[in-house]
């Protein structure tokens, strides 16, 4: 403790974020402070006023550092941002149970994609929602793009052209193909804006254009494309569906927040209201409550939810008060550069408002109870277990696995997928198609993979050094890397970190004669799990989902090539005509069925041509 007290005495009267930690530098504690001096100091003084979690805490401190800033705000920002890096053990977490999808227009792009998305990220693009219904808002992202031909490639596109010949979209009418160039800015940016305006429930022209197709097919008795019509409109209206709410004022934009305990875990539920209506609602976890106040738990949780968010509404109404409102309110007022009131309303219509909100949090513990954390546990149990029984000292937090997927050598492709405290965490995930290796060969192919991986890991890190760019992506390394094999395969990744000059410990993941898994292999030595334990049902989730998502890539680029070479190699039919048929036809089964009057009727063909793709498709 001596080196602490020494170091208490040279705090300055500053204000600045605090980082408490244990005995092996890991951060356990993340604290702001709008005096260093005084707040870090009450930490080592006696008194019985300490709560459980800051004594047990304070037991844990082995060292601190802190970082001096200008003001409260900056402090409260660095702090936030602090706690979402490191998640210290004694902060107060919060967790996404269940990530809403939003759409997404990246206007940061010359020709704007519309996309789906389960993440918000600072950039220049707009997203809307929550949305309740992942099915709604993929039949609405399809409508959108079959009403409007905008593009959906990624294809850079700022000096307004990659490409001398556009994709296969627009041949069949679904891009207007700004790759070729001669696509006008304004007509573009126009699609976009009535997309934006519908999204933005300012406009429902895309429900009226479906709505008219729908009373013609109708007309038609066509009544098998009048129900799709009529399904696409309850999709549209789903998505943009309004409950309406009684309030004061309905042009004012709020967030209602409140909470309900279960055994272990705290629920904290948020309703999102604009323009005086209900147009989603979130559920969230907190962990590390340390049966804190509710005060306590809604103040960090307002604190890291509206870190990451793409709108601050004009209201945030709380069901209890929260120590640091006004510095909050003025935090907030930066990013969204307007007014924002944090209220706890005591009487009338906000206050029923909460209520409501309140009785949701209470219905989603009651319903689910502690489940979440409980898988959490049983999780972070499974990855215990492994670490134990192959005696890794570090703890392991970070787990990579991959597999290779081919068919006779062809299409060979790997897989990378990424487990953090037990829980997949796909946005983390990786495909690699291979470019080196011909024919089935796993072993090339995978040593083909991690040298990719880490060399591009190892070049992110160089630049991190150089304050770049944050750790992220492929410079974050794994504390653990399972390959779907035996030996061999851990043979290979063991030369390919060892030519890298990279340590990480590397297990095999072995199978039975049977293709059942059957356990773990690390330096040389097998080491088998009971399959009721948490460790081997671990391990199979682990080596399944490797599988699942190399095959799911392997089966795309088959499916893609047996699309496209169907028209290959028949006599008279090149690039130009191949196109021309497709956008002609629409599709390869209308090719087939097509009469040779009716090739010949396609641009650039002749009768000698379409005999001759009549016939290839009819003595098949």
């Amino acid at each position: 403790m001596t080196g602490i007290e020494e170091k208490l005495k040279q705090l300055p009267d500053k204000p600045g974020v605090y980082l408490m930690k244990d005995k092996n530098d890991e951060i356990i504690y993340v604290g702001k402070a709008k005096k260093l001096k005084n707040r870090v100091r009450q930490y080592f003084q006696s008194g019985k006023d300490k709560d459980r979690k800051v004594l047990a805490m304070v037991r844990n401190i082995a060292d601190f550092e802190y970082i001096i800033v200008d003001n409260e705000i900056e402090s409260l920002i660095l702090e936030s941002n602090l706690i979402k890096e490191y998640k210290p053990r004694y902060n107060i977490l919060l967790r996404d149970d269940k990530q809403y999808p939003y759409i997404k227009i990246n206007m940061n792009e010359r020709y704007p994609r519309v996309m789906k998305t389960r993440s918000i990220s600072k950039d220049k693009a707009k997203y809307f929602g929550p949305y309740p219904s992942v099915g709604a808002v993929n039949q609405a992202i399809d409508i959108i793009r079959e009403l409007y031909p905008i593009r959906n490639c990624n294809r850079n596109l700022e000096a307004g052209y990659s490409e001398k010949r556009p994709c296969l979209n627009y041949f069949i009418g679904k891009c207007v193909a700004p790759c070729r160039g001669d696509v006008k800015d304004e007509d573009y940016h126009k699609m976009i804006g009535q997309i934006e305006n519908f999204l933005d429930g300012k406009d429902y022209r895309i429900i009226n254009l479906i709505n008219e197709k729908m009373n013609g097919a109708a007309k038609e008795l066509d009544f098998e494309n009048a129900a799709r019509y009529r399904d696409q409109i309850l999709a549209l209206e789903y998505l943009t569906q309004r409950q309406k709410i009684t309030t004061a004022n309905r042009q004012v934009d709020q967030d209602i927040i409140a909470m309900a305990r279960g055994l272990e875990d705290v629920c904290v539920q948020i309703f999102f209201i604009r323009d005086g209506k209900i147009i989603g609602r979130e559920h969230y976890l907190v962990e590390n409550t340390f049966k804190s106040e509710n005060s306590s738990i809604l103040n960090s949780f307002v604190k890291q939810f509206y870190s990451g968010v793409a709108y601050i509404p004009r209201e945030i109404i709380l069901e209890t008060e929260i120590e640091e409102s006004k510095i909050i309110e003025n935090w907030l007022e930066v990013l969204k550069k307007s007014k924002v009131d944090i209220i706890v309303p005591k009487i009338g219509e906000k206050k029923k408002l909460v209520a409501m909100v309140k009785k949701n949090a209470q219905d989603m513990v009651n319903k689910y109870g502690d489940k979440y954390i409980r898988e959490h546990r049983k999780n972070k149990e499974a990855v215990n277990q492994i670490r134990e029984l192959i005696k890794l000292e570090e703890e392991v937090v970070r787990i990579e696995s991959y597999d290779i997927s081919n068919i006779a050598g062809t299409n060979s492709v790997g897989s990378m997928v990424v487990f953090e405290n037990g829980e997949a965490k796909k946005s983390d995930y990786r495909r690699f198609k291979i470019k080196t290796v011909v024919g089935p060969d796993d072993y090339s192919s995978m040593e083909e993979v991690l040298t990719r991986r880490f060399k591009r890991g190892l070049e992110e890190r160089k630049k991190i050094k150089d304050n770049e760019l944050e750790l992220h992506g492929f410079s974050s390394f794994p504390d653990l890397i399972m390959m779907d094999g035996g030996k061999g395969q851990v043979n290979i990744a063991k030369k390919v970190l060892d030519e890298l000059g990279i340590d990480i410990p590397i297990c095999g993941l072995v199978k039975d004669d049977f293709h059942n898994t059957r356990g773990i292999i690390f330096d040389n030595v097998e080491y088998n799990l009971d399959v009721d334990s948490p460790g081997h049902r671990f391990i199979y989730k682990v080596q399944e989902e490797a599988h699942r998502f190399a095959i799911s890539y392997h089966r795309s680029l088959r499916s893609k090539d047996m699309f496209v070479s169907e028209l290959d190699g028949i006599k008279g039919i090149g690039e130009k005509r191949k196109k021309e048929l497709l956008k002609h036809f629409k599709s390869i089964d209308k090719i087939k069925k097509a009469s040779v009057e009716e090739i010949v009727e396609v641009a650039g063909m002749n009768k000698t041509v379409a005999e001759e793709l009549y016939n290839h498709f009819r003595l098949k």
